[in-house]
């Protein structure tokens, strides 16, 4: 078994898109609309299924916010350096919410981002071939 995707929820699924391809750096591999039901999704990512998982945005038409609950954690992303991420980040209007560091009690470096629909999105230094995929820089 293996991770497909991730499945957030959206109140504007275009300037989702925008936030994940132009802040994030990643690639719209496909989207669908489905009128019937009322929704739309847009799968993103590094790189498509199967060889990367997939951040899954569905927008429900009519729905402009969500209420982030207690359970949600974060999407953890790698970055090359972590630092030279949250500059390019913060230059594309993206809002850094923990600027890089080590974590507490440890030595990973980490930072953190929020999405526009405030879902955060954790940055882990370490290079692609340490098991992470994501940004490089």
């Amino acid at each position: 078994m293996r991770i497909l995707h991730t499945m957030l929820r959206v109140g504007d699924l275009q300037r989702s898109i925008d936030f994940y391809t132009q802040v994030l750096g990643m690639k719209l591999l496909r989207t669908s609309d489905n009128p019937e039901y009322q929704y739309k999704l847009a799968f993103l990512g590094y790189g498509s299924n199967p060889d990367h998982a997939e951040l899954e945005l569905t927008y429900n038409y009519g729905t402009e916010r969500y209420d982030m609950g207690t359970a949600y954690g974060h999407i953890a992303i790698s970055a090359d350096d972590i630092y030279v991420t949250c500059d390019a980040v913060r230059k594309a209007g993206g809002n850094i919410t923990r600027e890089p560091g080590p974590v507490k009690g440890g030595t990973t470096v980490i930072a953190f981002v929020t999405d526009p629909d405030g879902y955060k999105i954790e940055f882990i230094q370490r290079k692609d071939n340490e098991g992470g995929g994501g940004l490089s820089n």
